[in-house]
């Protein structure tokens, strides 16, 4: 009885061991898939109008433009080492994060969904940026927003014209002016940089 007792919890114990084992195995090689393509695939799903997907799509990049130009900056404020550096890295972080909550708000009610967490390009981004230090760091910081607004500038001015949605529309006219602004001071900060 006490040897069958032995058996049944030494195969109990085995089993439990390699039950926690091949899940631990599958977990580790599972990545979390990126909130950018879970916001697409919900999206065209939802919308079997190809004039719609593209409203929506803007939306999501916009997200994702937001998302990076957040963490970046807060990144900036952290890392920089000259003021200029430091106050991009404020307004950016203070302007995008503004911009991020009037957009969920509208692509709430155009129930459109957006990336609801940083994706792998904007981790992708931070990590390269993160891995610099100093005036590397400061130059790369303003590099990297002197392209990502002009990349932003471009594609808010195809939705202030060429969206469907007028409320979508409307809401790209409107933050153009901002994003022009944040790019002259990037250049600003662009050229203070490479003065070091």
């Amino acid at each position: 009885m006490k040897k069958t007792n032995f058996i049944k919890s030494a195969l109990f114990q085995a089993a439990f061991v390699s039950s926690v084992f091949l899940i631990t195995s599958c977990s580790n090689n599972q990545k979390p898939e990126d909130t950018k393509d879970i916001a697409e695939d919900h999206n065209n799903a939802k919308f079997d109008n190809n004039k719609n997907e593209k409203d929506a799509q803007f939306l999501v990049d916009a997200a994702e433009i937001n998302r990076e130009e957040i963490s970046l900056g807060q990144l900036a404020q952290k890392s920089g080492t000259t003021t200029h550096v430091k106050e991009l890295g404020k307004m950016m972080e203070d302007a995008h994060t503004q911009s991020l909550a009037d957009l969920s708000a509208l692509a709430k009610t155009k129930n459109i969904s957006i990336p609801t967490s940083q994706t792998d390009d904007g981790q992708a981004a931070y990590k390269k940026l993160n891995e610099k230090s100093g005036n590397d760091f400061n130059k790369a910081y303003a590099d990297m927003m002197v392209n990502g607004h002009k990349d932003a500038i471009t594609l808010f001015e195809t939705a202030s014209t060429s969206g469907t949605d007028p409320d979508i529309r409307a809401w790209a006219t409107a933050t153009l002016p901002a994003l022009r602004t944040h790019l002259d001071h990037s250049m600003i900060c662009q050229k203070e940089c490479s003065k070091m």
